[in-house]
C-alpha cells in the first residue's frame, strides 16, 4: 500500500450528507397595518395664520408670499387648508405670522 503523493491529493474526499433535514420554519404572520393614506406627506385639518409684522421694509419675495396667503395687512388672519405648499410659504415667511391649528 505505498501510495505516492500525486496519487493520495488525486483521491476524492468523502463528503458528509447532512444527517436529517431541519424542517422549515414556518413565517410568522403578519400584523394588520392602518389603511395608508393617498398622501403621506399632506397633514390633514386647516390652520390659521395671523400677521402679527408688517411687510415694510422686507424682500419683496415675503411681501409676495404673504399677498399669497391672503394676508396684507398686521393683525389680519386667514383660515387655510394645512397642505405642502401652504406650510411652505408659512416656513418662508415664520417670522412675519403666527400659525394655530383649527
Amino acid at each position: 500500500m505505498s501510495e505516492t503523493k500525486s496519487e493520495a491529493k488525486a483521491k476524492p474526499k468523502a463528503s458528509k450528507a447532512p444527517a436529517a433535514a431541519k424542517p422549515a420554519k414556518a413565517a410568522p404572520a403578519a400584523k394588520a397595518k392602518p389603511a395608508a393614506k393617498a398622501y403621506s406627506n399632506v397633514a390633514e385639518g386647516q390652520i390659521k395664520v395671523t400677521q402679527v409684522v408688517g411687510s415694510i421694509a422686507r424682500r419683496h419675495d415675503q411681501e409676495a408670499t404673504l399677498n399669497g396667503l391672503g394676508l396684507n395687512k398686521r393683525g389680519r388672519s386667514k383660515v387655510l387648508e394645512n397642505t405642502p405648499s401652504v406650510r411652505g410659504m408659512v416656513y418662508k415667511v415664520r417670522h412675519l405670522v403666527k400659525v394655530e391649528k383649527v
